[in-house]
Order: C-alpha cells, then sequence, then structure tokens
C-alpha cells in the first residue's frame, strides 16, 4: 500500500494522534525515554536500552533510520520484530489506519505507520519501558504523540534545514518540542545557541534539567583495546572502571547520557549499582558507527551524514585507529551537506573513492567527484559506480600499501552507505 516516502511528508501530528486514539491510547501504557537531537540518537537508545536490560526490565526500542531491514526499528528485548510479528502487527493496525485516512485530507504517511506499529507491539508484549528516538525534529515528529517521562537531546547541529530551519536556534526550537511538562530533560553538551533555547523550553514546561557537563558527565576516558575506559558521573553517583567497546568521545558523550536518562527514570537517590553499568556497557553495540568489520587491511563503516556527525568520526578515528592512511569510500544523499563533508574529509583521506548507495537520493558518482576534485585534485579522486565496486578498489588500494603499511579503509557519508556495505561485507570480516 503507496504511503509515501519518509523524506516527503506533511509536518502534522493531527494523523498520528488520531490513529493512537482508534488504538487505544498505546503510546500510554509504559513509561518512555524519548530521545532527540542531530547526531548520536540511535546509539544513545541503544545504550539506554543496554542498561533498562540489564536491570531485567522488558524494553522496546524504536529507531531510525534502519541499516538493512525496516524490522531493525522495532525491537523487544533487543531483538527485531519476528517476519510474521511483524507483519502481524502491521495487519492489526491496517484496518484503523483505513479508518484515518478516510476521516482526513491526507493519508497516514509511511513513518506515522511504523511509529503507530511500534506503539501498538509495545503496548501488546507489553513492555516495561519505550525507548523512542525521534525520527526528525522533535515538535511534530510522530513519535512526539508520545510523552517522555525522560527527554534526552542529543548533541544538535546543522541537518535537514529545509524542514527543521536554517539556523541552530530553530532547529533547537524544534527539537525542544519533546520536552514535555514536569519530565526530566537530559541534555548532552550542546552549543550556546542550542542550550539557550532548549533550557528555555524547559523552564517554560516545568521540566527538570540535567545537563551534560553540569549535573552529569565524563569525569576521564582512556583508549582502551577495541574501545575505552570511562569514568562517569551519573546525576546520583561515580561510576568507574566501565568499558564501552565504541570508539570516539561522542559515544563516551553519549553513555552518560544514557546513564543520566536511566537513573531520572528510576526515581529514588540511590545511585545504579556499578557492576550492572559495566556489564551493560560492556555488551553495548552500535552498528554502522565507527564499526570495524574487517582487518587486514582494517575496514571501518560509520553513519556520518552531515558535518557534526562527520568531525565525531574524524576526531574517532584518529584517536583510536593509529592509521599511517586511509582510502575513504564516500557515497552521500543529494539532500546533505556534502560540500561541508569533503572538506571535512579532504585533510584525513589520502584517497577517495567516490560512488553511490542503494537510495533514490544517492548523489551519482559523477556530481560526487565533481564537488571533490577541486578540494582533493584529480589524482586523489577515483570514481566507482557501484558500492560494491568501490569497496573492492578501496581494499585494493590498501592491499598495495603492503600489511604493514598501516593504511585503513573508511566507508562513510551516510546511514544508508553504511547499511549497504555492512550488508556487502557481511559485518563479520568476510568477503
Amino acid at each position: 500500500m503507496e504511503r509515501g516516502v519518509e523524506w516527503d511528508f506533511e509536518p502534522t501530528l493531527d494523523r498520528i494522534a488520531a490513529l493512537l486514539d482508534l488504538l487505544g491510547s498505546p503510546q500510554r501504557a509504559y513509561p518512555v525515554i524519548h530521545i532527540a537531537g542531530t547526531n548520536g540518537k540511535t546509539s544513545t537508545a541503544r545504550l539506554t536500552e543496554a542498561l533498562l536490560r540489564e536491570r531485567n526490565l522488558r524494553v522496546g526500542r524504536f529507531t531510525s533510520p534502519h541499516l538493512v531491514s525496516m524490522r531493525e526499528r522495532i525491537t523487544v528485548d533487543g531483538e527485531p520484530l519476528s517476519e510474521e510479528r511483524f507483519a502481524e502487527v502491521f495487519e492489526e493496525i491496517m484496518p484503523y489506519v483505513e479508518l484515518t485516512d478516510s476521516q482526513g485530507h491526507r493519508r497516514i504517511q509511511f513513518f506515522e505507520l511504523l511509529t503507530a506499529m511500534a506503539f501498538a507491539a509495545y503496548a501488546d508484549t507489553p513492555v516495561d519501558v519505550a525507548v523512542i528516538e525521534a525520527g526528525m525534529g522533535g515538535s511534530w515528529d510522530a513519535t512526539n504523540v508520545a510523552d517522555g517521562t525522560v527527554s534526552v537531546i542529543t548533541p544538535i547541529s546543522l541537518d535537514h534545514m529545509d524542514r527543521l530551519g536554517p539556523d541552530i536556534p530553530s532547529i533547537a526550537s524544534e527539537k525542544a518540542g519533546i520536552i514535555k511538562p514536569g519530565a526530566t530533560a537530559v541534555l548532552a553538551q550542546q552549543e550556546l545557541a542550542a542550550a539557550e533555547v532548549l533550557m528555555r523550553r524547559a523552564a517554560d514546561v516545568g521540566a527538570v534539567v540535567a545537563r551534560e557537563g553540569l549535573e552529569f558527565g565524563v569525569l576521564s576516558r582512556e583508549v582502551a583495546i577495541g574501545g575505552q575506559l570511562l569514568t562517569l558521573r551519573g546525576l546520583k553517583g561515580v561510576y568507574d572502571e566501565v568499558y564501552l567497546p565504541l570508539y570516539g568521545a561522542h559515544q563516551a558523550s553519549n553513555a552518560v547520557c544514557a546513564l543520566a536518562a536511566v537513573e531520572a527514570l528510576t526515581g529514588g537517590d540511590d545511585p545504579l549499582d556499578v557492576d550492572l553499568v559495566r556489564q551493560a556497557f560492556a555488551q553495548a553495540s552500535s552498528p554502522g558507527r565507527m564499526e570495524v568489520v574487517r582487518r587486514t587491511p582494517t575496514v571501518v563503516i560509520d553513519a556520518a551524514h552531515n558535518p557534526g556527525g562527520m568531525q565525531a568520526t574524524l576526531e574517532g578515528l584518529h584517536e583510536a585507529f593509529d592509521f599511517a592512511k586511509v582510502i575513504g569510500v564516500v557515497a552521500a544523499m543529494r539532500d546533505k551537506d556534502v560540500d561541508a563533508l569533503l572538506e571535512l574529509l579532504e585533510p584525513v583521506l589520502d584517497e577517495i573513492v567516490v560512488t553511490r548507495n542503494s537510495s533514490p537520493r544517492s548523489m551519482s558518482p559523477e556530481e560526487l567527484a565533481s564537488l571533490a576534485e577541486p578540494l582533493f585534485g584529480e589524482e586523489r579522486v577515483q570514481i566507482v559506480d557501484r558500492l560494491d565496486d568501490a569497496i573492492d578498489r578501496a581494499i585494493g588500494i590498501a592491499d598495495s600499501e603492503g600489511e604493514f603499511s598501516g593504511t585503513g579503509v573508511l566507508i562513510t557519508g551516510s546511514v544508508v552507505t553504511a547499511g549497504d556495505a555492512r550488508q556487502l561485507l557481511k559485518a563479520d570480516g568476510s568477503r
């Protein structure tokens, strides 16, 4: 059934609210931790889920976009809904969707349908807590029909400007819409312009504010094999010797925001059990985010697709990997700030292989090359039409440098690029 595409929608909560009313307001059947922001939302959601599950709670996690399968977006107890269950939930809510369609001017849209499926599945399971990632924005995002007991705002930077506004304050204003009266707002470190907007919203609705760097934060971190070792100050205590198998300062920040969110949800003044926190984070994963999918040569996949995300990725790459040379494979969307992405990549990549991903929004390799060549010089840019061939080309270049040359491969530019590459490389080092 045609429901449009994810990136073309009308910003309103009217349709999703009407549908959920017909479904009996499933989004009110469990407490919600609601996560918005520009970068780090999915990782923060996964880290939050890991902590909650370690406390023996049944957790629903709704994230977007997916890397490979649509079912990844709706998980229970860390596992995507089975194909049978996904189809079953779809069938169960369709009569209500069609009824809503018949009452409105525009039909229920793609992302609204998935959001309703998630809320319904979680009520039916039932889950103890739902961790819900906003799709885009906040105020009018379909997920905002839920009232988060805890609202988490990850770092805000420029992205989706055609939808969210031309500058940081207007984007922050849109994302601040998930902060609800009486909630706890957990705010990651923000640019001042964003922080001011978020604080004003929290004051207006009477939310309790917890700010990274003030009420909680990363006290120390050091690079460790396969990740980093952290000391975290939460809202209720200090948690030391916490191993996180994810790379980069941004993931440490995501982890401490997740920790603060779970502390805020639990109530009382007692800290979480430190061994529980260590155990939860030691098992955490965030596929497609600084993910090593092959060794000799080392191949890293990352979903960075805006300047803020790419900056964090490249800082993490420099810190965690001692590459003498880096070969890049880049496929990006036409509607992104591709010039800014390439400017950030140029000092880091020795060569860049430009290609396309599987999305119809993917920029053509030729167009990408026309933007890359003035920055990199023609001799450092290779154009390869298909992503699988581009990956083979980059690995071939790295191999030709010799096993001990310290040459790595970075595949990046889009969540779709990361998902496609992960599938091609099987995410287990085989190819």
